[in-house]
């Protein structure tokens, strides 16, 4: 899905040990957001047998960050590009500065309202480049862009893995409200530990007793929710008790909501949904009752 909107830039320092293993320090704003472009290298490299291509493996090499800014504050040009702040407060730039490696943090609206959510684990900026005009008939924004290097960290994960990125959308199944709302308080440390996969019922579906033969309308629905990427998947069935068991499933509703069938006669109806996804055991709601008059 497009992204509309980029905001929320941190960045983290970082400080090495001998083998250069990384420590993340506290992420402090970098700017305000205006613009963000991210590129990739890779290296591939292909192996040959019986005269074709037999596999081919794609490694992330490196990457370039362009992020157009506001405007770059003295301590924030110093933290990221190896300038130095001399005593009267002026930024010095030195031919033998060099930027010091940093995380680098920032979010973008999706056309839906939701937010997508990134860190890049080693970047190295250079000096920002800034487009200066003069005044004539027209008002001119001049705004700074500052240009990085993307590499990928030297501080293993869970699963021996060097990541150069980590990025997650709120609101997909699985992603905890704890891990965006922590996000930029601390650069993300990837966790791959196994997870049991749960559905959660957070709304079952409600009864309707005042349903008029001739004139019905309504539906059923029930929110639910996965700790996994894996989709929920929706069964309802209609009963002839109030009970979960012994129901007949209705062909063709397999979604969250169920429509009430517009023919029923004057009777009690009992309808309940059962919810699977891959690896969980499934879940059913509450029977919901139909009274129809």
């Amino acid at each position: 899905m497009a992204t509309i909107g980029l905001d929320s830039l941190f960045y983290a320092k970082i400080t090495e040990d001998q083998n250069g293993i990384e420590t993340y320090g506290t992420p402090k704003v970098l700017a305000k957001a205006m613009t963000a472009e991210l590129s990739i290298e890779l290296i591939e490299a292909i192996l040959y047998a019986d005269d074709g291509a037999s596999e081919v493996v794609k490694e992330f090499k490196s990457g370039s960050l362009s992020l157009g800014i506001d405007d770059i504050g003295s301590l924030v040009a110093q933290d990221l590009t190896g300038c130095k702040i001399d005593s009267n407060n002026v930024v010095v730039s030195r031919s033998e500065d060099g930027g010091s490696p940093v995380a680098v943090g920032f979010r973008a609206k999706k056309a839906n309202g939701k937010y997508r959510y990134f860190w890049l684990y080693r970047v190295i900026f250079s000096v920002p480049a800034t487009s200066l005009a003069t005044k004539g008939d027209s008002i001119t924004f001049s705004s700074p862009t500052i240009e990085g290097t993307v590499f990928r960290r030297n501080k293993l994960d869970g699963e021996s893995k060097h990541p150069w990125k980590a990025e997650v959308t709120e609101g997909d199944n699985g992603v905890a409200a704890s891990t965006i709302t922590s996000w930029f308080t601390s650069v993300y440390e990837p966790d791959f530990t196994a997870v049991t996969p749960t559905i959660t019922i957070t709304t079952q579906p409600a009864s309707l007793t005042e349903v008029t033969a001739g004139s019905i309308s309504g539906s059923l629905s029930v929110v639910a929710n996965s700790n996994t990427s894996n989709p929920v998947i929706y069964q309802w069935y209609e009963n002839t008790i109030d009970s979960t068991t012994g129901g007949t499933a209705i062909n063709g509703e397999t979604s969250a909501s169920f429509d009430i069938p517009t023919d029923l006669l004057a009777d009690t109806y009992y309808y309940y949904c059962v919810l699977s996804s891959s690896g969980a055991e499934n879940v059913t709601t509450t029977v919901a009752t139909v009274v129809v008059s």
